[in-house]
């Protein structure tokens, strides 16, 4: 009897082992080196075991970004590997001794389109935002608290934007009217002179200074952007599409100007050029070229409103692009060798 009650309790124990770990099996990668651009399981796997030991904070959801890339280089760094962004047996190894990672539980409310993540040391059902009435409420009202951020920060740019052009026409104003009163004092010295020297008929004072017409000096910048703004633009125009016809330099200003318009791009023109791997003129240093006319008209001509991209916010060269990502992307027109895409 004794025995048949200590053989009951082995199975009550098994049993309720396997209850305990329902979400707690840890599943491996498939062989493939998994890099950037690729998509699917492996990538979901990799991006809940980085985020697993906080290395990588962007969205679970199966494809390998540049988000992923620079997490996964800095988890390499971190553990003493050779820092490439590829993830070998090396990588995979180290992770399935640190992470673990609950395929179902994580497939589960990707497919059911939740908002996920997926840090560990804490229960699984606090790792997702459900969508409920309350959840529902709290997320209309955070959007329409970001909405009214960013109309705020669009008011904030457009006051500054307005200030600053007031600045420089009251300055412009200033200038032109310091030249005039420098021209005319000339003006009417010359005409002394004249007459003292030569006795002849005195010259009229305006038509001295219709002789030497007054020349703007102040330049007037379109939209609020600053001359370092334009220079910066033309800078990038010349080093990446110095080649290409005319209405491409101006395709390539007005990717500059949609990204800017972007919530996921930089809201300065500095940021979105010089954003790590965002143009191979700044990788290779065709950046500090001087630019021609043709490129700083090119910008004008797209500040201005010309966009011959169709709102295009990604580029490339389809003969020379090395990332597998770059051709996913929705594609709209293509203006001499660069094919433009959403």
């Amino acid at each position: 009897m004794k025995k048949k009650i200590i053989k009951y309790l082995f199975v009550i124990l098994i049993v309720a082992g396997i209850g305990l770990n329902t979400h707690q099996s840890s599943y491996a990668f498939s062989e493939q080196v998994i890099q950037h651009g690729a998509t699917g399981e492996d990538v979901v796997e990799l991006q809940a075991r980085l985020q697993y030991i906080g290395f990588y904070h962007g969205p679970i959801d199966g494809v390998f970004g540049w988000g992923t890339y620079w997490a996964l280089r800095h988890f390499q760094d971190e553990f003493g590997m050779k820092v490439d962004g590829y993830a070998g047996d090396q990588v995979k190894k180290i992770l399935l001794d640190r992470t673990q990672y609950h395929k179902d539980f994580v497939r589960e409310h990707l497919q059911a389109g939740r908002h996920f993540t997926h840090y560990g040391g804490m229960n699984l059902d606090h790792q997702v935002r459900y969508d409920s009435p309350k959840d529902k409420k709290q997320t209309d009202k955070q959007k329409q608290t970001e909405q009214k951020s960013k109309e705020q920060k669009q008011t904030d740019k457009k006051a500054e934007q307005d200030k600053q052009q007031k600045e420089q026409a009251q300055k412009a104003e200033q200038d032109k009217q310091q030249k005039e009163q420098v021209q005319k004092d000339e003006a009417q010295n010359q005409s002394a002179n004249d007459q003292a020297n030569t006795n002849q008929e005195t010259t009229d004072d305006s038509a001295i200074v219709e002789a030497t017409p007054i020349e703007p000096t102040a330049v007037n910048v379109p939209n609020g952007f600053s001359q370092n703004d334009i220079r910066l633009m033309a800078q990038a125009v010349y080093g990446e599409a110095r080649g290409e016809p005319y209405e491409g330099q101006v395709a390539v200003a007005s990717v500059i100007l949609n990204r800017l318009q972007s919530p996921i791009f930089p809201d300065t023109v500095a940021g979105v050029i010089y954003e790590p791997l965002a143009f191979t003129a700044v990788a290779d240093g065709q950046i500090y070229l001087d630019p021609d006319e043709t490129a700083k008209r090119a910008v004008l001509d797209a500040i201005n409103g010309w966009d011959p991209t169709g709102e295009a916010i990604y580029y490339f060269n389809p003969n020379t692009a090395t990332s597998t990502w770059i051709w996913s992307r929705p594609q709209i027109k293509q203006i001499g060798k660069h094919i433009f895409c959403k």
